[in-house]
């Protein structure tokens, strides 16, 4: 073949890479127009990869402030009682209970532990909760109590990479990303996945909210509650906007040449993400400005208060991003992993965050955001009912991962309130009632938002993927 033929064929085939470079420059052409930098586009279409997009029903909620507690929390001292647990303390259970129990530290043939909190019913539901949370259940009519989740990951990092991402594999698409890129983002000047961290973090990492093989544009970006909200966001002294906005132009023009040659969608969230960056350096520093919140407020959610401070201050940045339009905001807390210690462990996180976490259900409901909002507290799975023993003092008692029941609560957009779903044994080791997987809970707050799960896919590898995997199934029992 002659060169001239070979260019030929070439410049058949770069015909497309020309056709997809207009979409760089119309998403461009986009942000310039919402800054008034641009004439009128004359209806040219939005192709911002966050724009908001529509899902495929009519959705009960449209933003999710999902509150993970990294370190699996035990649903034994906080949200199921066991009073049946106490005739066999001390105890081994028969073999025929624990004949295939497999678990990460302890023999399946450690005593049993009956956990020596107080639980009390609450609501008109009449709801039980541990003494550790007595502000939570004033919440209790407003909250759906699950009792009967399960996993098959009985290890922190792909117990939480499933929670998540709904595999436990790394490199996956979060429920963040995968919200961002079905529904887009309703806000202009902050991110559509927000991620606020508290405690001593998490064993996957950014992992828990990484967008994965989905572009960049739908991963969670991580902001500070105090200082800085986005490191390296702001400007270095003396930097004039209209200087940084020329160099912005400039670094803009490079990048679309770049992607007119290459169709990478890498580069146009690369142009997006720049120009957003832009925008937040006047909308992230108002976002952490709690002046115009009234001091009733700021008690409500303990944000001046040593022991409840950070996580507080997470709580209430949460409702004021799904204010402003943040689609899903993520807060993470750790660690609850209590495999000695546990009561003395649980209390001080039950410190920390029983009043922010309830302050923030009554102030989104007040404020008639609950509905619109779903909001979902989870670890990565529960703990054992037997005990972990790694010191023979007394008070040094802890709980192994426990995969196979564990609880979480959900509560807001969609979901039915005041009620208590699935049930486990005598010993809150096997459940009994109304078992639900970790695919079935995304499932479920995909619909919540408007989603058939199974409908949901990107195409990666020659195959699309899903939150769900090729698994889950809707659970109606928590919806409205």
């Amino acid at each position: 073949m002659d060169l001239i033929r070979f260019k030929a064929i070439q410049t058949r085939r770069d015909f497309f890479k020309w056709c997809a470079g207009g979409i760089g420059t119309m998403a461009l052409s986009h942000l310039l127009e919402v800054e008034g930098r641009t004439a009128d586009s004359g209806g040219l279409p939005n192709v911002n990869p966050l724009q908001v997009k529509f899902p495929h029903f009519a959705p009960k909620a449209k933003n999710v402030i999902f509150i993970f507690m990294e370190g699996a929390p035990s649903h034994l001292d906080l949200f199921d009682p066991k009073p049946q647990m106490q005739k066999w303390d001390g105890q081994t259970l028969p073999e025929s209970i624990t004949k295939n129990l497999r678990l990460a530290f302890i023999k399946p043939n450690a005593k049993v532990w009956p956990s020596p909190r107080v639980f009390k019913r609450y609501g008109q539901c009449g709801m039980e909760w541990s003494d550790f949370m007595p502000r939570m259940s004033d919440c209790s009519d407003d909250i759906c109590m699950v009792r009967s989740m399960f996993t098959e990951q009985f290890n922190h990092h792909p117990g939480q990479l499933m929670m998540n991402c709904g595999t436990p594999l790394v490199g996956r698409p979060s429920m963040g990303a995968w919200v961002n890129y079905g529904l887009g983002s309703e806000s202009q000047n902050l991110p559509g996945f927000v991620v606020l961290s508290s405690g001593v973090g998490s064993s996957a990492g950014s992992a828990n909210w990484s967008s994965g093989f989905l572009p960049s544009s739908y991963q969670g970006v991580p902001f500070r509650n105090q200082g800085e909200p986005v490191l390296y966001l702001s400007s270095p002294p003396g930097a004039l906007p209209d200087i940084q906005r020329s160099t912005l132009d400039a670094i803009r023009d490079l990048n679309e040449k770049n992607y007119i040659q290459s169709g990478d969608a890498e580069i146009a969230s690369r142009i997006a993400s720049y120009e957003l960056a832009f925008r937040m350096q006047s909308a992230a520093p108002e976002l952490l400005d709690f002046s115009k919140e009234s001091p009733r407020t700021l008690e409500m959610y303990g944000v001046n208060q040593e022991v409840t401070g950070p996580y507080a201050t997470n709580c209430l940045l949460a409702r004021r991003m799904v204010e402003r339009g943040v689609r899903f905001v993520q807060i993470m807390h750790g660690s609850w992993d209590d495999h000695a210690a546990l009561l003395t462990r649980l209390k001080k996180n039950c410190d920390t965050t029983d009043q922010p976490t309830a302050a923030l259900i009554k102030d989104l409901k007040q404020r008639g955001l609950l509905d619109s909002t779903l909001v979902v507290w989870a670890g990565e799975f529960g703990r054992t009912p037997l005990v972990e023993s790694r010191s023979p003092v007394k008070g040094s008692e802890g709980r192994d991962h426990h995969p196979f029941a564990f609880s979480l609560w959900l509560a807001g957009g969609g979901i039915k309130g005041g009620q208590v779903v699935g049930k486990t044994d005598d010993f809150g080791l096997n459940i009994v009632e109304d078992k639900i997987h970790v695919h079935d809970l995304h499932a479920t707050l995909l619909h919540c938002l408007g989603f058939n799960h199974e409908k949901l896919t990107y195409r990666h590898q020659g195959r699309d993927f899903r939150l769900t995997d090729v698994a889950g199934q809707l659970v109606p029992k928590l919806l409205v």
